[in-house]
């Protein structure tokens, strides 16, 4: 991991994790933040690609607010209960406000590895999460960094990956994680786009493996094959050593590059009892090469 490119004199930082996450001090995020601490902030990303902030509390306007200094808020194929579109900031959570377990069909696919809005041409830059309500115990958030991954993969597999291209489709998303299969309307929404196996980062030159629940196959490669290559990329990216997990606090705000990154959520709590209520908003990235 570098560390060369956070300005130490702008930001109050601790690193978390050798996995490439730092804690952020001594920031309101409910206040106008200036244009120095925002530059300061997205460098921290490039070294940090998950970023936490402590004790925050947040309108979603606040949300709206503080998300647009980085970029273009982008909505989400997905439709709510009653059949409408999520608003720029939707809520996840478990429970309704009578304490009932709501439909979680889609949203057990977050507990597979992914990278936010993959099955876009253009896909996600950072997402941002604020916890409301937590259970005291799970409910975890594990991210991967996907450089690291890529970093220490053997000469002879780098090789075998370089110039490989695969397929994300939201159709795919809802058939590897088990939920209910995607509407026509959806397909016609998000055809399947093809990204490279190994993406580089635009800000950094890195490369990082670009994988995940949202992935068909890999183009040009036997169906069997390419499924034998993506499960063990996926079991790499999993080691601990390229992995942090994030233990939610009320009042967190976590903010995560998804452009070297995996994450997932684990299903490690009472998902009957105990509240689970994040906020998040998305900013748009650039297309993957």
């Amino acid at each position: 991991m570098r560390h060369h490119f956070v300005d130490s004199d702008a930001l109050s930082l601790t690193p978390l994790s050798e996995a490439g996450a730092a804690e952020i001090d001594a920031l309101d995020l409910s206040r106008p933040l200036s244009s120095e601490t925002v530059t300061a902030l997205r460098r921290a990303l490039l070294d940090y690609p998950v970023l936490v902030f402590r004790g925050q509390s947040l309108s979603k306007e606040a949300q709206v607010a503080f998300s647009a200094r980085f970029g273009e808020l982008e909505g989400h194929i997905g439709k709510l209960s009653d059949g409408s579109t999520f608003p720029l900031v939707h809520t996840l959570t478990n429970l309704d406000g009578a304490g009932n377990v709501i439909n979680m069909d889609v949203a057990k696919l977050n507990y597979f590895w992914h990278t936010d809005k993959s099955y876009h041409a253009v896909p996600s830059f950072v997402t941002i999460l604020h916890a409301l309500a937590v259970p005291p115990d799970g409910g975890d958030t594990q991210f991967s960094n996907a450089r690291l991954a890529d970093a220490a993969l053997s000469p002879a597999m780098k090789a075998r990956l370089d110039g490989l291209t695969a397929v994300h489709d939201w159709v795919a998303s809802r058939v590897n994680s088990g939920t209910s299969p995607a509407t026509e309307e959806q397909k016609r929404e998000r055809p399947p786009v093809s990204h490279p196996l190994v993406r580089t980062h635009p800000e950094t030159g890195e490369k990082s493996l670009y994988l995940g629940v949202h992935v068909s196959h890999i183009e040009g490669m036997a169906r069997v094959e390419s499924a034998a290559l993506l499960a063990k990329l996926t079991r790499h990216i999993s080691e601990e050593r390229f992995t942090y997990t994030h233990r939610w606090r009320v009042g967190d705000v976590v903010m995560w590059d998804n452009r070297c990154l995996h994450h997932r959520a684990l299903d490690n709590y009472d998902i009957a009892a105990q509240p689970r209520e994040l906020n998040r908003t998305v900013v748009v990235g650039t297309r993957p090469v």
